[in-house]
């Protein structure tokens, strides 16, 4: 099945491509591979969330940040690849998450990425990860996701 066509079955709309804010690019393809840069949780205009995990942000709120920003990140690799269908299948995720001290569930916000991936690319999505637990991110957000596909 199309990934396109997954994406209108499950409902789900990707959010525009938002341009990076410094000196780099969002997606790097090369040697069939694509190199995802790590993304916000971007929500229209704003961040969908501020904080630290363990510190006023909960995990089910780090594991929807995290969801979205995945759904950032395909935007950005839909806009570079012309089509998700080009994707093969996800590699690797790497998920940075703020924690306060004595925080120790970072796979677990991680998950809200990787449930993502499980449900748009089914078997495809099947990925090595990292989750790993900061004292800050950018912007204050909770949660950076970046990812890698082989692509066709």
């Amino acid at each position: 099945m199309s990934i396109e066509q997954r994406l209108k079955d499950l409902g789900i709309a990707l959010p525009p491509p938002r341009p990076p804010a410094f000196g780099y690019v969002p997606v790097v393809v090369e040697n069939g591979l694509a190199w995802v840069s790590g993304q916000l949780p971007w929500d229209g205009d704003g961040l969908m969330a501020k904080g630290r995990l363990g510190d006023g942000v909960d995990v089910e709120t780090g594991r929807a940040v995290a969801r979205c920003c995945l759904l950032n990140g395909l935007s950005v690799l839909r806009e570079a690849l012309g089509s998700l269908d080009r994707v093969k299948r996800v590699v690797k995720v790497v998920g940075f998450v703020s924690s306060a001290p004595g925080f120790y569930e970072q796979p677990a916000v991680v998950d809200g990425a990787s449930r993502a991936i499980a449900e748009i690319f089914g078997d495809a999505g099947k990925h090595a990860r990292s989750a790993v637990g900061v004292a800050a991110l950018p912007r204050d957000v909770p949660v950076e996701i970046e990812f890698v596909t082989s692509v066709l």
